[in-house]
């Protein structure tokens, strides 16, 4: 049985490391010289203090890392051209492993794959998680979406392991939104408690950003008890609270009029924008949303921006 990640960065390394546990694992490197790195040295440098087991290979040759099941750990934006790019990848069961909207089309990660590769069972692995835990073996529950009920249970079976705990459900839009709106949720918390706003205020932003989650993946048919488990409710409340999260010290660096390193991904940013360009054609209030885009727009500050939210019309919860 063999399984490959395409993808070398932190969270596809550590995803290899996790599944090479029980089966031979080929990890795929965009860069020859990284991967040749990576293979000889049995490290990558984004995650310095683990080894890579002897199950996990690297390469660069894309033939040489195409299996009957692969999982996709390429950054949401990149997630299209690396199918346009791969047309090879079509029949295989492919499960995206990022989170986000794509800019233009406003889709998710298992619309993309549909889009590009109908003849791809697609899939989506999401939840509470950070590269550096899986990768130590600490213990992670994710949720794993497919729309195929059979196809869900034959991956969970193959895919969980003692120490990464696999759920499953048929709900790829739930699944998906709720992995990429946490992300907006995030910078806004990062830049409420960079700009000294308090914890109180970080957690009004969770609350009410999470009833904006609710509100819009409910309106494009998902399943509210999927966004309460732990693609929505629990990976907002993970990235949320934690500096490991990009997305959260990005909205940090803005609340602290910090500069942030541009080679840094955060998918939060680009998926504000598309999840408030959707929002508007189907007249949803994403108010949490809109602030976060005005401030990256730089047509807002941040103490503004949460001025902006206290002051709204009262409402019921």
């Amino acid at each position: 049985m063999m399984i490959s990640v395409l993808g070398a960065g932190a969270f596809g390394t550590a995803l290899a490391v996790a599944f090479s546990r029980d089966t031979d694992v080929i990890l795929w490197a965009r860069d020859l010289e990284a991967a040749q790195q990576m293979q000889s040295s049995r490290k990558n440098p984004r995650l310095p203090d683990v080894t890579l087991p002897k199950t996990v290979s690297v390469t660069a040759e894309f033939d040489a890392a195409l299996s009957d099941v692969m999982l996709l750990a390429v950054p949401m934006q990149k997630l299209r051209g690396l199918l346009e790019t791969h047309p090879e990848l079509s029949g295989r069961t492919l499960i995206a492993c990022c989170k986000g909207v794509e800019l233009g089309t406003q889709m998710g990660p298992v619309a993309v794959i549909r889009d590009v590769l109908p003849t791809a069972t697609p899939a989506i692995l999401t939840g509470p998680s950070f590269a550096a835990d899986i990768a130590r073996g600490l213990p992670t529950a994710l949720t794993l979406a497919t729309p195929d009920e059979n196809t869900g249970k034959a991956l969970q079976q193959r895919l969980i392991s003692p120490n990464l705990r696999i759920y499953r459900t048929t709900d790829t839009i739930g699944a998906e939104l709720g992995g990429a709106l946490k992300n907006v949720i995030a910078i806004a918390c990062g830049a409420a408690i960079g700009a000294g706003l308090g914890d109180s205020a970080r957690a009004a932003l969770m609350t009410r950003g999470y009833a904006e989650m609710q509100r819009m993946a409910q309106m494009l048919g998902a399943l509210p008890d999927t966004l309460a488990g732990l693609s929505g409710f629990g990976d907002l409340t993970l990235t949320c609270s934690s500096e490991q999260s990009r997305n959260y010290r990005f909205g940090l660096a803005l609340g602290r009029a910090e500069s942030f390193d541009a080679s840094v991904t955060v998918e939060g940013a680009a998926t504000a924008r598309a999840a408030l360009a959707r929002a508007k054609t189907m007249d949803i209030d994403l108010p949490i949303t809109a602030a976060v885009v005005a401030v990256l727009d730089g047509g807002l500050q941040i103490h503004d921006a949460m001025e902006m939210l206290l002051t709204r019309p009262p409402k019921e919860e």
